[in-house]
């Protein structure tokens, strides 16, 4: 059975690093691009999630449960992401049968960015499986990423068993 990271109410064996990262983000020094980088299976895209759930429901009825390290399945965009359609959230990784992050996901990434946010709140970007961009991609990506926008967070998962282009 293959777990879905996006699914994954729990957090295990990742208290340490889950209350660092919720302390500079309530302190507001928390990155705006950070890079999950380990052994495919450990977890990153797990914490990722329930990083980007403690950010979006910090203000939201059946916020994050940090004291259990818990996402409140009841919570509003643990819903809208599990269903596609949080609008302050995008997604990019490998799509079935394709060797490649396409091209074509990163112009749709970047439409996202140049639209204003939903409330004025901040926008995630969640970039799974970053070892499979090809040049163009990367290339696409970089621009973006130079681009200084304090409400704008990019968070890229990579497999250190890949190589990941400069």
């Amino acid at each position: 059975m293959k777990l879905i990271p996006e699914q994954q109410i729990n957090l295990y064996c990742y208290d340490n690093i889950m209350k660092y990262l919720t302390s500079i983000i309530d302190n507001n020094t928390f990155p705006n691009k950070v890079i999950f980088y380990g052994q495919k299976g450990i977890g990153k895209s797990t914490i990722a999630y329930h990083i980007i759930n403690y950010i979006f429901s910090k203000n939201e009825d059946n916020n994050y449960d940090l004291n259990n390290f818990r996402i409140n399945e009841e919570n509003r965009s643990f819903n809208l992401i599990i269903n596609k359609s949080h609008p302050n959230f995008f997604h990019i990784s490998l799509k079935d049968e394709k060797k490649n992050i396409e091209i074509s996901q990163i112009r749709e990434m970047i439409l996202f960015c140049n639209k204003s946010s939903f409330d004025n709140r901040n926008k995630i970007i969640l970039i799974d499986n970053a070892e499979y961009l090809n040049k163009s991609s990367s290339n696409s990506l970089l621009k973006i990423l130079e681009d200084e926008n304090p409400n704008l967070f990019f968070i890229l998962v990579h497999n250190s068993r890949k190589h990941i282009l400069e």
